[in-house]
């Protein structure tokens, strides 16, 4: 594929110049309006100076110039780097810092969090005004397989991690969905409700436009909105974390609500309850479950709808270019029905980790890319999600890395050790939970009120429990987190949340 999204974009303005591309509450914009705004944006990167592969972060929350600025960067040449919104200070420095920006797109609350640093500040409102103007004629000169996004996986007290995305990995991800998922097509519409900074969010934005469909962006996400956006636009792709799928069966009118319209339903990033895809499936809406990863470039498998009924628990078997295997240690399959790491290659997975050529190194078993989740195999080759091999802690829809927040709070004076896992949660699926030992007593508000110092809300635990007696430890003498996990499994009904 010798494609790149500024050929995409330009190819969709021209067939279906009047049809909707992006959708915000009540700002819409079409096809070919989009195409000249991110034109002009894109020309307007290069007269500041922007060259070919230069990182330009955007730190701001979801809006129509988001995309447009997004799109922007990606036209002229650049490397967008989504910046997590809900990041405090301390970790939006780190972040930029290895990125290296060139200029930085910044709005909202925390568009001075960045300034005196020396970085290029753009405030994102300034896009709006070049949204209007005389017609442009602008072709961007990409490589196909130059570096069009990165998107950072981890915070700040561990290394992030970069995963570097090309123009071929997007419109190869893009191509797959559209033979896999035939409802993924030109005309369709969507709802994406992730924040763009995720890789849920910047994915589907790419993907979307990428296949000429409508992409319904939320701001923030609101149930009852959502559920009206659903009823009165008949849309038919809607993915998401179980949470979201919750709150829109808790609204009032959703019982009478006719959702017979969405064709494609997906749930993931937490295991999903089966009352829960019983209350769709009385809808007439199936929920399959989905398996992905940033570094696959976002969902590598879908369960097919004819057997997501019978196995609900299942991710399904990738896609007609995204093959999955089941390995142990050593990279080699496994029996059918015994747990192993899940292994991948397609045309979606990353082609590495931005500066970090170790991780790189570490992330593959040759070309197949290494999960760290574990993973079970049925004879058909259907997946089932286990464990997650890293820890990751996923709340509503975003990720949590247990190695951040314990780094943080082994900062307090008299903490020993400290090991942090997943709570269940009602409203979010799971939350941070830390189980500290310490010389002497530490109040658990002390840990709270240092985390908020340091770290997004999200990460912040909402279970603290401190202890005189040392962690329980595996024979290598690591932490053993699966021990903690069970004997703490029950903690939303046994303990009462800090905050």
């Amino acid at each position: 594929m010798t494609s790149t999204i500024d050929q995409s974009l330009r190819w969709w303005a021209d067939k279906i110049p009047g049809n909707r591309a992006i959708v915000v509450g009540a700002d819409v914009t079409t096809y070919g309006e989009f195409e000249q705004w991110t034109a002009r944006i894109a020309m307007d990167l290069r007269a500041r100076g922007l060259k070919a592969g230069d990182r330009v972060p955007i730190f701001a929350p979801n809006s129509m110039l988001w995309c447009a600025a997004a799109l922007g960067v990606i036209r002229a040449g650049g490397t967008l780097v989504p910046l997590n919104y809900r990041y405090t200070q301390e970790e939006a420095i780190s972040v930029a810092a290895d990125c290296t920006p060139t200029m930085i797109y910044v709005g909202g609350d925390k568009a001075g969090m960045l300034a005196g640093r020396g970085y290029t500040l753009l405030p994102i409102e300034d896009v709006a005004a070049l949204r209007q103007g005389e017609p442009v004629d602008f072709v961007g000169d990409h490589d196909p397989d130059a570096v069009t996004v990165i998107g950072y996986t981890s915070g700040s007290t561990a290394r992030p991690k970069g995963v570097m995305l090309t123009h071929r990995t997007m419109l190869g991800y893009a191509l797959e969905a559209v033979i896999n998922y035939p409802e993924h097509q030109m005309g369709a519409t969507a709802i994406n409700v992730a924040p763009l900074y995720t890789s849920a969010g910047t994915v589907q934005l790419v993907e979307f436009l990428n296949l000429g469909m409508t992409d319904f962006i939320e701001a923030d996400f609101d149930a009852e909105r959502a559920l009206r956006l659903l009823i009165e636009e008949k849309v038919q792709i809607f993915g998401g974390v179980p949470t979201f799928w919750e709150r829109i069966a808790a609204c009032p009118g959703f019982a009478e609500a006719d959702l017979s319209h969405i064709k494609w339903a997906a749930v993931g990033g937490a295991r999903v309850p089966l009352a829960l895809l019983e209350t769709w499936r009385s809808k007439g809406v199936i929920l399959r479950q989905l398996y992905g990863l940033t570094e696959a470039g976002g969902n590598s498998s879908v369960m097919p709808a004819s057997e997501a009924v019978e196995h609900p628990e299942q991710c399904g078997r990738g896609g007609i270019f995204t093959k999955h295997r089941i390995v142990d240690e050593n990279g080699e399959d496994v029996p059918v029905g015994t747990p192993g790491e899940i292994i991948l290659r397609g045309p979606g997975v990353m082609i590495g980790y931005w500066n970090n050529p170790e991780a790189t190194k570490d992330a593959f078993f040759g070309d197949w890319l290494r999960s760290g989740d574990i993973g079970v195999m049925d004879a058909k080759g259907n997946m089932q999600l286990v464990d997650r091999l890293k820890d990751i802690i996923i709340s509503g829809g975003l990720n949590i890395w247990p190695l951040d927040i314990e780094a943080v709070i082994n900062e307090i004076d008299g903490v020993d050790e400290v090991a942090v896992i997943g709570a269940f949660d009602e409203k979010f699926g799971e939350t941070p939970m830390a189980i500290v030992h310490a010389r002497h007593p530490i109040a658990a508000s002390e840990i709270v009120d240092h985390c908020n110092t340091r770290l997004a809300n999200y990460k912040v635990p909402r279970y603290v429990v401190v202890q005189q007696e040392p962690l329980p430890r595996l024979a290598t003498g690591k932490i053993s987190k699966r021990d903690l996990k069970q004997r703490y499994k029950d903690a939303h009904l046994t303990l009462e949340k800090v905050r």
